[in-house]
């Protein structure tokens, strides 16, 4: 399904059916402040494995984000986020950034492997937070894949949901993509390091 929701104003009845297929072990592809994303639920190990499935990948080695809707829920699946960290990220959040973070003990679960570092993003887009909030808890997330033939990624959601329509259950066109993924700072030693220059820029 090719799911139209405006960006600037989500409607309500439109988010509900997201909601509604998220819960039911549904896979979604939706916009964030960089890339178009595959999301699902991140307490529902079937769309997890639906991701790794699409994406090619094994679950053990998966390199995924958790959207959150804000820093709230970062000690649901964080631990020791230095006074220092937590300022950078409330400066930079929401924004397109990740930040890798020391793991508490619900990610190895969620992963089924001794994971000890979670990526957490708190995108700055309507749509995507909305989702966050009103499922009540972060989605599990992944960029899309470049199209063949593109060293881009792909920014038109059309486009997007023909290459995908028949592996998830709703894309959301939520209008044109960016096509620079997030910057990635791995706040896991001493000091805060950026692993990935992309588009968030730090003031």
């Amino acid at each position: 399904m090719l799911l139209g929701i405006h960006p600037e104003n989500p409607n309500q009845h439109e988010i509900e059916k997201v909601i509604q297929s998220l819960k039911q072990g549904g896979v979604i592809i939706y916009p964030t402040d960089t890339i178009y994303a595959i999301g699902c639920d991140i307490y529902n190990q079937k769309a997890i494995e639906r991701i790794c499935l699409i994406k090619g990948i094994k679950l053990k080695n998966a390199h995924f984000s958790f959207i959150c809707n804000d820093l709230s829920q970062l000690s649901d699946f964080t631990r020791n986020v230095t006074t220092p960290v937590y300022k950078i990220m409330r400066k930079a959040l929401p924004g397109a950034f990740t930040f890798i973070l020391k793991a508490n003990n619900k990610v190895p679960k969620l992963f089924k492997s001794k994971k000890k570092t979670a990526g957490i993003r708190i995108p700055d887009n309507n749509i995507a937070r909305k989702i966050v909030k009103e499922l009540g808890n972060p989605l599990l997330s992944t960029s899309v894949h470049k199209l063949d033939g593109m060293d881009s990624y792909p920014t038109d959601p059309e486009l997007i949901h023909q290459k995908y329509k028949d592996l998830v259950d709703i894309t959301i066109d939520g209008g044109y993509g960016g096509n620079e993924a997030s910057t990635v700072i791995d706040c896991t030693g001493l000091e805060p390091e950026i692993i990935r220059e992309g588009k968030g820029i730090l003031k």
